[in-house]
């Protein structure tokens, strides 16, 4: 196992940060980490990086106990925290390199982290320059510096704008194919972008633990479609296998299907028929969704 969490609780003061969760990571997975704000996601992967103690349980990362074997729990584990903590007048190289020292990592692994995590035409300017996305990949790059097994990212794509948020995802991914990846995250989109498995918690007590194939064989989905025209729900509510039709705003409508098939064909025919135009058209696993707020809603 590279990740073992048994009975882990954390309490600060008189709130209960974790309550007694369990559970397993096994080699190569990439887990989410699912739930809202406040859930816990964090405190859990402080106690997993030796940041902070457990206040009861036991954890092991790599086979190592995070209380008893911390520097060799630091050895394997390559950390993102969720607030990137960067020196922001050190150049890109220059703080990779600082880190190789402390880690005593060959000076060739700097050049190797810098060119996988896209870097290159940035690596001569000071951190403090760089957009937000290429801070996250120098904080990726820093945390694979030492070629850990396994890989806790907390929060990686917050704040990024669509086409960063494409990047970092496609370069987890990447990273990911030889290394157990355990993500945080309160965006469902990035579990179904990246992971395998998601576990869900929900005030410090996990709630949901499935693999992203179970969910995705289920028999729903939700298309969202945003036409150049208002169209009234009674219309949309003709096409095949159609579920429920909810116009969030404007002219963007959530339309919940209750089949496995692609329905987004069926969505684009409707509007070649009716002389509309389609300004987006996207999929989203209606299970996760549906399960999350069933999970974590008041």
């Amino acid at each position: 196992m590279s990740i073992e969490v048994e009975n882990i609780s954390k309490v600060y003061g008189e709130q209960k940060a974790l309550d007694a969760i369990s559970f397993s990571v096994n080699k190569g997975e990439i887990v989410g980490f699912l739930g809202p704000n406040g859930a816990g996601k964090s405190t859990l992967m402080k106690i997993l990086t030796t940041y902070i103690n457990a206040t009861e349980g036991k954890a092991k990362v790599n086979s190592f106990d995070v209380l008893e074997n911390k520097q060799q729990v630091q050895t394997s584990v390559g950390y993102l925290p969720e607030h990137n903590p960067l020196y922001l007048d050190m150049y890109v190289r220059e703080y990779l390199t600082f880190n190789a020292n402390v880690y005593n990592t060959s000076k060739t692994r700097v050049n190797e982290v810098i060119e996988l995590t896209g870097l290159t035409p940035e690596a001569h300017k000071k951190i403090g320059q760089l957009s937000k996305g290429y801070r996250q990949r120098v904080g990726l790059a820093n945390a694979l510096l030492h070629e850990p097994d396994v890989l806790i990212l907390d929060e990686p794509t917050t704040g990024l704008d669509p086409n960063q948020l494409v990047d970092i995802r496609h370069l987890i991914t990447t990273v990911g194919q030889n290394k157990t990846v355990f993500l945080s995250t309160h965006i469902m989109q990035e579990v179904e972008a990246i992971c395998d498995r998601v576990i869900i918690i929900n005030k410090g007590k996990i709630v949901a633990d499935k693999k992203l194939k179970e969910l995705r064989d289920d028999k729903e989905q939700i298309v969202i479609v945003e036409f150049d025209y208002r169209v009234e729900d009674v219309f949309l509510l003709k096409l095949p296998n159609v579920k429920t039709v909810k116009n969030t705003h404007d002219f963007v409508y959530e339309i919940t299907f209750s089949t496995s098939e692609d329905m987004r064909s069926h969505v684009f025919d409707f509007a070649h028929d009716n002389e509309l135009k389609i300004l987006q058209l996207n999929q989203k696993n209606a299970s996760l969704e549906s399960l999350f707020r069933e999970l974590t809603s008041e």
